[in-house]
């Protein structure tokens, strides 16, 4: 059985620590979760805590496996160092893209509100005070549900470090043998990392918008910090010995 690495321990205990903790003081969601940039309650720390933060049990356990599956495995091959920026990386830029893209479907969302003769002002106003009589006759119900989900909505989870990870195990084992308990055969990494990315995230999520409740945008914004950081290291071969 494949050995827990010491990194990767804490990180676990780490997660945990503040998944335990943001049941006893529910108040930390609201200050260590992703806002939305505009919200009054975003904070640029926001951008790397969210990276601990969880939202179930099923969310947390599955990060956790791949965290501890996938990043034994490479803090291994890189150590300490290299491992801890790659995973921070990942997970801060996986962030900072899912602000881009709620910042972008949020000024789309609103497009007819401030065609109207809204101000911006004006908009996030009625958001925060709930009074939404400026909004009628402008847009409908859904309409104003993605652009309230947005505003209020709250990102957490390691998904976009995790998804990092996933891209550099694809990279450094492309012919690893992933077994999947919903796939009955096993699929080698380099096929797999690249198709749930593809049909899962940009198609079903990104596309096709489908409701899943997943920030997809930070899935895809890991992934290709992960490629980018990974091609580079192969192109130059990257001097392991330069992080310890």
């Amino acid at each position: 059985m494949m050995q827990m690495t010491e990194t990767v321990k804490q990180l676990l205990f780490i997660n945990v620590l503040f998944f335990i903790g943001s049941y006893f003081v529910p108040s930390t969601i609201e200050l260590l979760a992703l806002n939305y940039v505009e919200n009054d309650n975003f904070a640029l720390w926001q951008i790397i805590t969210s990276v601990f933060m969880h939202g179930s049990i099923m969310h947390i356990l599955f990060n956790m496996y791949a965290l501890f599956t996938f990043g034994s495995i490479l803090e291994q091959m890189w150590g300490i160092k290299k491992f801890l920026f790659f995973y921070f990386s990942c997970g801060i830029i996986g962030s900072v893209v899912y602000l881009g893209y709620n910042y972008f479907e949020f000024y789309n969302a609103i497009s007819p509100l401030i065609s109207s003769g809204l101000s911006k002002t004006e908009i996030l106003t009625s958001l925060n005070t709930g009074n939404l009589t400026s909004f009628n006759g402008i847009i409908d119900q859904e309409e104003y549900n993605l652009i309230s989900n947005i505003y209020f909505g709250k990102s957490l989870g390691a998904s976009g470090a995790i998804y990092g990870l996933l891209v550099a195990f694809a990279f450094a084992l492309p012919n690893a043998e992933l077994n999947l308990m919903f796939i009955p055969i096993p699929i080698k990494a380099k096929y797999f990392v690249p198709a749930i990315i593809l049909f899962f995230d940009i198609i079903y999520g990104i596309i096709l918008k489908g409701d899943t409740g997943v920030g997809h945008a930070a899935h895809i914004g890991g992934a290709l910090a992960g490629f980018i950081m990974m091609w580079y290291w192969n192109k130059n071969q990257f001097n392991n010995n330069r992080w310890n």
